[in-house]
């Protein structure tokens, strides 16, 4: 039911075929977040018309509303959500770390205070997965500490370990499903759990952590702590090591990463799976990503442009709108604005993946790559920027 069949490689990189209970996808991929359940400002159809493939759901926002339970009773995630295909949910640990007051951690597990209403909350390694099987994804993800930058390696040693035991707690969960797991979701189809390697830029411990989740033998590998402001030479400098440390058989998840640079860096190192918010989140604040660069609508030079956001691009909001109606939208505080932009970056990044499989295909990858980004990055152009908007 879940297995990645590698069909072509250029140098590390890898074209493939993930199959899951939910469709066959290819990779590499990007993935598309709806963080409490729907991928803002656009409908199912609209995703699926872009290409995206897979999409992702936040464990954490779910766990605090509506809760997991009534995820279950309406039938599981692909029911709520109104997607077929795959989706794939994070454990919560990072939201956890990055979002939630107060919290206390120990070896058992990591207690917090809701941002949505206060109320005391602990996750345990068992309780993550539990969480995750009623959701109902394809892919869930084990519970993980992602210590924040900077830290000592005092500490990211410390998350490493911790990371590594509830690593083995979760397989132990996922491998026995509690009672409740088993009357309110019985008829979920299997499930696939990835464990998430640790070590921040610590090449030593990256090593570590890897060895002890590929003696678990899972059916799949996330790459975690990157992409928390550890900046991209240094993200480059872990990533080009990371294809000796995993199985070669199983897919690659790396986590949170978007920036079109971040992921021919990490295609060309041997990486399957990403998903970000920049897309979307960028898309409602009216920042359009394009083949030859950003385009920002709210500036003027754009008031009276009659060109689509990317004479290549067949997404509706090309086909259909001009760069100077997309930002009176804008300026006008008009729902369509977001959507449209949201819409056409989806369809942006699902060109890109499809282009970077084609080059794989072809081998021509690194040659590829170089052109790809004097287009996209053009002089004056800053993928800092695009960030910022993320962050």
């Amino acid at each position: 039911m879940f297995k990645l069949k590698i069909s072509a490689r250029c140098g590390k990189a890898r074209r493939g075929e993930l199959t899951t209970p939910h469709g066959t996808v290819q990779t590499p991929m990007f993935m598309p977040v709806g963080t409490a359940g729907s991928i803002k400002g656009v409908t199912p159809d609209q995703v699926a018309a872009a290409g995206a493939q897979t999409i992702l759901a936040n464990t954490y926002h779910l766990l605090l509303r509506p809760g997991p339970e009534t995820v279950a009773a309406l039938g599981g995630l692909h029911a709520m959500m109104g997607w077929d295909g795959p989706i794939l949910t994070d454990s919560g640990g990072y939201q956890v770390f990055s979002l939630a007051h107060l919290r206390k951690i120990d070896n058992e597990s990591v207690v917090f205070q809701s941002h949505v209403d206060g109320a005391k909350v602990e996750m345990t390694p068992a309780s993550a997965i539990e969480t995750q099987q009623l959701l109902g994804a394809d892919v869930i993800m084990q519970l993980d500490e992602c210590p924040p930058i900077p830290a000592d390696k005092e500490h990211v040693a410390a998350a490493v370990s911790r990371s590594a035991a509830w690593a083995a707690r979760c397989r132990d969960a996922w491998l026995k499903p509690t009672d409740r797991v088993r009357k309110l979701r019985g008829d979920a189809k299997p499930q696939a759990l990835f464990g998430i390697q640790q070590g921040g830029v610590h090449l030593d411990l990256r090593a570590e952590s890897a060895a002890a989740l590929a003696a678990l033998d899972l059916p799949g590998y996330a790459i975690g702590g990157l992409s928390v402001g550890e900046g991209h030479e240094a993200m480059v400098g872990v990533l080009n090591h990371l294809d000796a440390m995993l199985p070669d058989a199983k897919p690659r998840y790396l986590m949170g990463v978007g920036e079109p640079r971040d992921i021919l860096a990490a295609v060309a190192a041997g990486i399957d799976m990403f998903d970000c918010v920049l897309p979307t989140r960028n898309g409602r604040n009216a920042q359009a990503f394009t083949w030859h660069g950003r385009v920002r609508l709210r500036n003027t030079v754009h008031s009276t442009d009659r060109r689509p956001l990317d004479e290549g691009c067949d997404c509706y909001a090309c086909r259909h709108f001009s760069r100077g109606t997309l930002r009176h939208l804008f300026m006008a505080k008009e729902m369509l604005g977001p959507t449209l932009v949201t819409i056409h970056n989806l369809r942006f990044f699902a060109q890109f993946t499809e282009a970077i499989r084609m080059a794989i295909a072809q081998c021509d990858l690194a040659a590829r790559s170089q052109q790809w980004l004097e287009q996209i990055y053009p002089a004056g152009d800053d993928a800092d920027d695009a960030q910022q908007i993320a962050d």
